[in-house]
């Protein structure tokens, strides 16, 4: 094996976050400060490459050497949305099922002199980064392997939040503030009815961030819809009613992952995804046609969808600044040995709100999802709870608008320079 310093590869895995380029900034940025100061004036870390759409790159060694991008260009990450260098939904079977795959990605690191691996995702990016810490000691191939959390869901085990969830959460609840203010200006003789559906395939943290969207100085009549509560159509048409009774109108937050009284997702469209999951989508709509063919209220309704993920310029600061730290300290932990491992977020203070990072082990965390708590839904099952509120809040502060250029936010796009390949093709 090479006595230079070993390289490091990184990957983004799964949907998008408004700042997980944040978090490639951090790996890249770190491990060019580590570069330049290794101990005893070597360096610690040769180049960071990344992998072209994930481990889908890695797989077919379509690799970029991110040491050709100037160091303004790897700070821009910080405010650009999407994945700067490709993602993909691709889950690696066991090894007993598909050894050829391991020993490519194996074959890749050797070939490159990959010493460490950061992946960035979410729950089945963390059983990929577990997986190939695995196998790599069992091929005889010691790499350390970092997972990098992110995901819009909120649903990683073992860190007080995930990475992009803060952003998701601000955009959520100040659009339906918004859409309530509209909606209330109509509602005498039009629109009385706004839905607005929002992510969450089995957990509720973002329909319950678009409950911050109303407090104690914003009265707005607001329904909330979660995975984890069971629909009850003659619950919900009621308070409906009530609402609009009282208020003129009714706001409603759904999540996508709403589900039926037999189980099933209110909206489940028959395709499945890479990872084996449902497709879904329309259980908004769903619900605004309900409350028109049951009350005869006129309505409109929105899908979030992308937008909620890709607003980088209403990310929360908060948010920006842990997605940045988790990448720096995936660095940190792999250079003192650490395998098999994320970054995990530890709320030390809530008032004032402080936080910190430890390691979490990967077997803790691989194929485990964090659920929205009990405690946290209150109002019959359409609403927050004071402690939900508490948890929620500090996670959606501060503002850290992008740079603009001709009244648009300036997202500049890196060069992604390939790396040579030096193996044979692979079919994935």
């Amino acid at each position: 094996m090479s006595q230079r310093p070993r390289n490091g590869l990184y990957a983004q895995s799964g949907g998008m976050t408004a700042v997980i380029n944040a978090s490639a900034a951090g790996v890249i940025e770190t491990a060019r400060s580590f570069a330049k100061a290794g101990k005893g004036g070597r360096p610690a870390i040769g180049k960071i490459f990344a992998g072209r759409n994930g481990i889908l790159g890695v797989l077919t060694e379509d690799l970029i050497d991110t040491s050709r991008e100037s160091a303004s260009a790897i700070s821009a990450l910080k405010h650009t949305p999407g994945g700067a260098f490709g993602s993909c939904r691709y889950k690696l079977k066991g090894f007993d099922e598909n050894r050829v795959q391991f020993e490519r990605l194996i074959e890749v690191f050797r070939a490159h002199d990959i010493g460490y691996f950061f992946y960035n995702g979410g729950n089945d990016s963390a059983d990929t980064c577990y997986k190939v810490s695995k196998i790599s000691a069992r091929l005889g191939y010691p790499v350390s392997c970092i997972h990098v959390p992110k995901t819009v869901d909120n649903d990683l085990a073992l860190t007080d939040n995930s990475p992009g969830f803060g952003s998701v959460a601000k955009y959520v609840a100040t659009s339906m503030r918004e859409a309530a203010f509209d909606i209330a200006s109509m509602a005498k003789t039009s629109t009385k009815i706004f839905v607005m559906e929002v992510m969450g395939r089995h957990a509720g943290w973002i329909t319950a961030a678009v409950g911050l969207a109303a407090d104690k100085g914003h009265d707005i009549p607001l329904l909330l819809l979660f995975p984890e509560v069971i629909f009850d159509e003659k619950r919900f048409l009621a308070r409906v009613a009530a609402l609009v009774r009282s208020h003129g109108y009714c706001c409603i937050g759904v999540s996508e992952g709403l589900r039926a009284p037999d189980g099933t997702f209110f909206s489940e469209v028959g395709i499945k995804d890479a990872f084996g999951h449902a497709q879904l989508g329309g259980a908004g709509e769903l619900v605004a046609k309900l409350v028109r063919q049951k009350l005869g209220y006129k309505y409109h309704w929105a899908l979030a969808d992308y937008l909620q993920r890709s607003a980088r310029h209403l990310a929360s600061k908060t948010d920006l600044e842990q997605s940045y730290a988790v990448g720096r300290a995936a660095v940190e932990y792999a250079l003192r040995g650490l395998n098999a491992v994320m970054p995990a977020l530890r709320r030390t203070s809530q008032a004032p709100y402080r936080w910190t990072l430890t390691p979490a082990p990967l077997a803790r965390i691989a194929n485990r999802e964090k659920k929205l708590p009990a405690s946290f839904i209150g109002a019959g099952g359409f609403g927050i709870t004071g402690k939900a509120r508490e948890y929620l809040v500090p996670l959606v502060q501060g503002e850290s608008p992008p740079p603009y250029r001709n009244g648009l936010p300036d997202y500049p796009v890196l060069k992604n320079v390939p790396v040579p390949k030096r193996l044979g093709v692979f079919t994935v």
